[in-house]
């Protein structure tokens, strides 16, 4: 089906059997998911790739320490892996291999490249200096799977580390959770108990709930439309359906992604962490990578991989038209757009503009609609479903950064010192500027409509969920504040 209003089409048979495809492709069925399952081993020629990432974790999938336990998978990266990127080129139709190999070969080069700073943080000490040269047996073949595959030539989070990066261990038994294993790791995340393993599969686990979400986003701009010419009671009723599948879906995302406190221990995070860092940024490559026989030898940067860069919450953004604040700090959110599959990022463009253009805001609060209007109580009723429902979903939305935020107080601001997130946005104020954001948008419309009080006023579980809203604001405040002083930053 199309996005209306556009040429861009969202898929319902995510045809996974076609090679000539991308392998993410917005989906009503797999969401944000690839197409197809991640192609888990690599073709023949590709050999000595595979072998170097098998023997590449600080424990392998034998247990015994890989060659980032001892610090030696730069030397062997040097003496041991061929310049693969002539084979690449046999491989150039096919989508789905290439993605694979581009992933591979993202793994090779940040642990490449982060292989220092690791060793020094196992023995306590600061990060150091990353390697600032990438050599060409993995600068040559990650910056042509990178163009082929529609990537940056560095690590990202959907086609590389985490939603291109998971096996099935029994075929039959499908995405469930305890069905998942990662393919690739950098610590001890063959183990599907390690902390390292939990961080990304919840990932996974959460992503796996956005084919309704995605589903629920088209019914409701295609009521907007209205192409079928239904009544305005009956378009009003059709698009508050796919604003409580929204609802629906991201309940489910968020309920996934509170598991993360139990399969992924705050304090074993920091030590995986380090190979998910950037360039951009980050205090270990302050004069960027240069990549060997690459852009004529002047160094590169991208930004490392980020759960920021999933794309639900922006598509939520989008949909329900959420005011971002016109500070440094956005225009990081406006960069981290760059690093997501391109037809995910051409999705979140079309339903901005869909939203915008077909009014869903306006639609769905219907601010000037008073009980003394002509219209029915029924109608009346439905207006009032619609504010609920769109009031619920930004709620989702704050309930989501609202974790977010406290996993990044848990996880990173009481665990290490290092001022920046592994996408080079600053700790402390880069996501409560997002939450704060949402919470004023909701604080906004809840006056707007009255939601609170009053003859169109929303019920108790609207008015709960404000009052919540007012708490939070006043904590998150405190706390920015608080993690503000102690490293000495300022709070924009």
């Amino acid at each position: 089906m199309l996005v209306p209003k556009s040429s861009f089409e969202v898929l319902d048979d995510t045809r996974p059997d076609d090679l000539s495809l991308p392998s993410f492709m917005v989906s009503t069925t797999r969401g944000f998911l690839a197409r197809m399952d991640p192609i888990v081993v690599l073709p023949p020629e590709f050999e000595a790739v595979e072998a170097l990432l098998q023997a590449m974790p600080v424990k392998t999938q034998e247990g015994k320490p890989g060659l980032l336990a001892t610090g030696q998978l730069g030397d062997t990266v040097l003496q041991d892996l061929p310049d693969l990127t002539e084979q690449v080129e046999k491989y150039s139709s096919n989508l789905p291999v290439m993605n694979a190999l581009y992933r591979d070969y993202s793994f090779l080069a940040s642990a490449f490249l982060l292989e220092p700073c690791h060793m020094r943080f196992i023995k306590g000490e600061p990060y150091g200096l990353g390697r600032s040269f990438l050599p060409a047996q993995l600068s040559r073949p990650i910056v042509r799977c990178a163009e082929l595959a529609g990537f940056k030539p560095f690590m990202e989070y959907a086609g590389s580390y985490a939603l291109f990066n998971y096996r099935l261990q029994n075929p039959d038994a499908g995405l469930e959770y305890s069905n998942l294993r990662l393919i690739r790791a950098f610590e001890h995340g063959l183990d599907p108990t390690s902390s390292e393993a939990g961080f990304v599969l919840v990932h996974i686990d959460m992503v796996r709930n956005s084919g309704p979400l995605v589903h629920g986003t088209m019914a409701s701009l295609r009521a907007l439309e209205n192409a079928d010419g239904l009544s305005p009671q009956q378009q009003r009723k059709t698009f508050n359906e796919g604003l409580r599948g929204i609802v629906n879906a991201m309940e489910k995302v968020n309920g996934v992604m509170e598991t993360m406190w139990m399969k992924s221990k705050p304090r074993s995070y920091t030590s995986f962490r380090t190979f998910i860092f950037g360039i951009t940024s980050q205090s270990m490559f302050p004069d960027g990578v240069v990549y060997e026989g690459v852009n004529d030898g002047k160094p590169l940067s991208f930004r490392g991989e980020s759960g920021a860069n999933d794309t639900m919450i922006p598509l939520m953004d989008n949909l329900l038209q959420v005011q971002m604040p016109n500070t440094p700090l956005t225009e990081i959110l406006q960069d981290f757009r760059d690093y997501r599959p391109s037809n995910h990022r051409q999705f979140l463009v079309e339903v901005k503009k869909c939203s915008e253009d077909l009014g869903a805001k306006d639609f769905a609060l219907a601010v000037s609609t008073e009980p003394t209007s002509s219209l029915t109580a029924e109608d009346l009723e439905l207006i009032k479903e619609s504010r609920r429902l769109w009031l619920q979903a930004l709620n989702q939305v704050r309930d989501f950064r609202w974790r977010h935020w406290c996993f990044a107080r848990e996880y990173i601001l009481k665990q290490t010192s290092h001022p920046t997130a592994t996408g080079g946005s600053p700790i402390v104020t880069w996501l409560p500027n997002q939450l704060q954001a949402v919470m004023e948008e909701m604080k906004e419309i809840s006056d707007t409509v009255g939601a609170r009080s009053g003859s169109m006023e929303l019920g108790p579980e609207c008015q709960d969920i404000m009052d919540l809203v007012d708490r939070q604001n006043q904590t998150l405040s405190k706390e920015v504040e608080k993690y503000c002083q102690e490293r000495g930053v300022g709070s924009n």
